[in-house]
């Protein structure tokens, strides 16, 4: 079963990039998440899966970018 919301870490492990980028794509708008608590981020799974579509659509099978998929 997929997670529905990731923890920061989680996301960044899956997009292998480092956290500061993930606050700075939800910034962006590249990514969509909600704050829980007092200030807990959380990243919505399926905008972590679209980006990773977005940028593995390439003819030949091959990744664009450093992006790479791992489910969580």
């Amino acid at each position: 079963m997929n997670k529905l919301l990731l923890r920061v870490d989680e996301a960044a492990e899956c997009l292998r990039v480092s956290r500061w980028t993930i606050y700075r794509w939800v910034e962006e708008g590249k990514l969509r998440g909600a704050k829980i608590g007092k200030g807990s981020l959380r990243i919505f799974n399926e905008s972590v899966q679209c980006l990773i579509q977005k940028t593995e659509v390439l003819g030949d099978g091959t990744l664009s970018g450093s992006i790479r998929h791992r489910a969580i």
